[in-house]
């Protein structure tokens, strides 16, 4: 029985995350409508079989992809291309399968995974004399923020963050994993055009509003109300109250997902 894993991209505006969710609605559950739960239809419907997909990414409502991994095991072995090019004619227009893989038999999308790539959208400022104050085309896409952001100083507190720490003060109070001592291989801010910033974090995992977090605490450096070095006593306090803002989640997007083959 061949075990597949797909990469898959959408557009997390339309989807109540990522996880299948159903709620109770008079004598039956009604599905809620979730990528997981998208992908694993249009699968099933492909390979006319019962199969179930896991993803490797648990990520929130509004939250995009582009290299979220998925796998599934079925009876029928296909060829990868023709398997991406059936799925894609079943999924919606906010979703796409970019490519299929053959796995081992063990493979866990979840387990296996060695690093994460993260990028988080801004845009900033009110615009030039007669400029639009916000994004309008790339609002489910792009975070805004009124304040003018110094991405020098974003950087410098950026760097800060890369290694092992404990990123308590960087995660929801009351998270439910054991450790939250992360390794962050890489952490920095990018201009892309003028008013424009991408947040690139990657690393060994993520906690809850990880990402979003070291964004907001970012943006309150690059606004000048936190110093950069701000960073070394917020990660020491390990208590949520003296980092950032969580920020929406329009601005964040899963960029890719790293295994050991790879």
């Amino acid at each position: 029985m061949p075990r597949y894993r797909l990469t898959v991209a959408y557009d997390g505006t339309n989807f109540h995350g990522w996880q299948k969710q159903c709620t109770a609605g008079g004598d039956a559950a009604v599905d809620i409508r979730t990528a997981q739960g998208v992908l694993e239809q249009a699968v099933r419907e492909t390979v006319r079989e019962p199969v179930n997909v896991l993803g490797a990414s648990r990520t929130d409502a509004g939250v995009h992809a582009v290299g979220q991994a998925a796998a599934f095991t079925c009876d029928s072995e296909m060829d990868t291309d023709r398997l991406c090019a059936a799925i894609n004619a079943r999924l919606p227009d906010d979703m796409q399968v970019r490519r299929a893989d053959i796995v081992s038999a063990d493979f866990s999308p979840i387990s296996d995974a060695i690093a994460k790539g993260y990028r988080y959208r801004i845009a900033w400022g009110r615009g030039v004399r007669g400029g639009p104050p916000r994004p309008l085309f790339g609002r489910f896409t792009t975070f805004w923020t009124p304040y003018d952001l110094d991405a020098a100083r974003m950087n410098l507190a950026a760097r800060q963050l890369v290694g092992e720490h404990d990123f308590a003060s960087f995660t929801r109070v009351g998270q439910e994993r054991e450790s939250t001592v992360r390794t962050i291989h890489d952490c920095r801010v990018v201009a892309s055009r003028p008013r424009r910033l991408h947040i690139h974090v990657a690393g060994d995992g993520f906690l809850y509003n990880m990402v979003r977090i070291i964004a907001g605490t970012l943006i309150e450096i690059g606004r000048g109300k936190l110093e950069p070095d701000a960073i070394e006593g917020i990660l020491a306090a390990t208590d949520r109250s003296g980092a950032g803002a969580t920020l929406p989640p329009q601005g964040l997007c899963l960029m890719w997902i790293k295994y050991p083959e790879a």
